[in-house]
């Protein structure tokens, strides 16, 4: 990640709210407006923070939220997904008897079978926070901090 970009998010991460509109992330970075501009652009292409309009004060909030790395981790799904579809066609086009087309075949059921994973653990990760949201216990095979 870009430095000012993990800035941006560290600076998002460490507020109560999760909420700073760029002059609040100028004036706590003392960075220019361009800077939290490219960052905070590079963070919404990785799904890594979302921008909310503030009605009374008329200004965009930049905000991370409680499914922020879930939402990024379901993007970095669907990045796969591409590359699978595109490495099976490219297997197609090269047949799976020649050395490239073998290596794509082995590229589309690597990266098909850790989407697979990537599914599954989102899900799970999903029915975690929603439990813990609503105060049911759900086992998350992680040891506590």
């Amino acid at each position: 990640m870009p430095q000012m970009a993990a800035r941006v998010m560290v600076t998002l991460y460490l507020t109560d709210s999760g909420t700073l509109t760029a002059a609040e992330l100028v004036a706590r970075l003392q960075v220019s407006p361009a800077s939290i501009s490219l960052a905070v652009g590079f963070l919404e292409s990785q799904e890594l923070l979302t921008r909310r309009r503030d009605p009374r004060r008329r200004r965009d909030l930049y905000v991370v939220d409680d499914d922020v790395w879930l939402r990024s981790w379901l993007a970095s799904v669907q990045a796969n997904a591409a590359l699978v579809e595109t490495s099976r066609q490219g297997v197609a086009v090269m047949g799976a008897g020649t050395p490239a087309g073998a290596r794509l075949d082995d590229m589309s059921r690597l990266l098909g079978h850790l989407m697979d994973d990537m599914l599954r653990s989102a899900e799970h990760w999903r029915k975690v926070f929603a439990a813990r949201r609503s105060g049911e216990a759900v086992k998350d095979r992680t040891p506590p901090a």
